[in-house]
């Protein structure tokens, strides 16, 4: 017998094996024991939650939909997009000026950042809210001379204008290290080849070296903004008409604060699924050149589990 013959047989033995085999999974019951007892719990708790009748969810079917609640609803929302404009805007600045060659435009980037992020949000709205306590009027003129236009502080730093100053300038600080750290992970062969080309600085940052930074600065943008959302509820202390405070209005007079704060959580839910659900196809689309075989999203999860469930035609039976 040849040694052609020879090694022909034994790969007919071994693919003969190999369909005599058949793979067992390995049981695991302690898994399926833990997952039966955090389902128990969940029902349990989901069921207590939902039977209790001091919940009254009556009382929360009813200012669900309020006008007032919807109004505050508007508002936080108005406020979460012009605090996180402001926040991305000036972050982009500052993390511009932070890695400037210039040490003055350096130092007081970071200046910024540490005072901005080394103070509580909570008493920056304070601060601005106060404000004309120790400026009462804002001018514009010549320094240590004659003021040609002058503000009324009062006027000029209302409930909402101090809420964005807080938020958005808060916000700011954060953004301008979450830029940086998306601008450093571009390679500097990048800045050196576009430089090579003739462009300059700027065209570099804005046409080179921000679109590449995108992936890393996406990410964390979105939780910035997810954090936003909730966090404008801060803005309640100074009486901003946002959604907590519009809630607070309603059950300091009927005095049904957890059927009101059931109402609360469940537009903050809502909005922040709407918001995970487009950071999610955002950064899915900035992260393309990362990778050749994107994860399919949901929707095509569930579209490919359908196709395989239907019958095939009587032809290919």
């Amino acid at each position: 017998m040849s040694e052609s013959t020879l090694r022909t047989t034994g790969v007919t033995k071994t693919a003969a094996v190999s369909r005599e085999i058949e793979a067992v999974p390995v049981r695991r019951p302690g898994r399926w024991a833990a997952s039966a007892v955090m389902a128990f719990l969940l029902v349990f708790l989901l069921q207590g939650w939902a039977a209790n009748p001091r919940m009254q969810w009556a009382t929360v079917g009813d200012h669900l939909f309020a006008p007032v609640v919807l109004e505050g609803l508007g508002t936080t929302l108005w406020l979460t997009a012009a605090a996180m404009a402001i926040g991305i805007l000036g972050g982009v600045v500052l993390a511009v000026l932070r890695m400037s060659d210039n040490p003055l435009l350096t130092r007081l980037s970071w200046l910024y950042i540490w005072v901005f992020r080394g103070t509580p949000l909570l008493v920056q709205l304070l601060f601005w809210y106060f404000l004309a306590a120790v400026v009462p009027h804002v001018g514009l003129g010549v320094p240590w001379g004659p003021t040609f236009v002058e503000f009324d502080t009062n006027r000029l730093v209302t409930q909402t204008s101090a809420a964005l100053l807080g938020l958005g300038l808060h916000e700011a600080a954060y953004m301008a290290e979450i830029v940086r750290s998306g601008i450093t992970s571009v390679d500097d062969g990048q800045s050196e080849a576009s430089h090579a080309l003739g462009m300059t600085r700027r065209q570099t940052l804005r046409r080179i070296v921000l679109p590449q930074a995108l992936r890393i600065i996406i990410p964390p943008t979105g939780n910035q903004v997810i954090s936003m959302l909730k966090t404008t509820s801060l803005v309640s202390v100074i009486a901003v008409p946002e959604l907590l405070t519009s809630i607070q209005a309603i059950y300091s007079r009927n005095f049904q604060q957890i059927p009101l704060l059931t109402v609360a959580c469940a537009w903050y839910l809502l909005a922040v699924s709407v918001l995970s659900i487009g950071q999610y196809y955002l950064e899915r689309r900035y992260g393309r050149g990362s990778s050749r075989d994107l994860p399919p999203t949901p929707l095509q999860r569930v579209r490919g589990s359908l196709a395989t469930r239907r019958p095939a035609p009587l032809e290919d039976r």
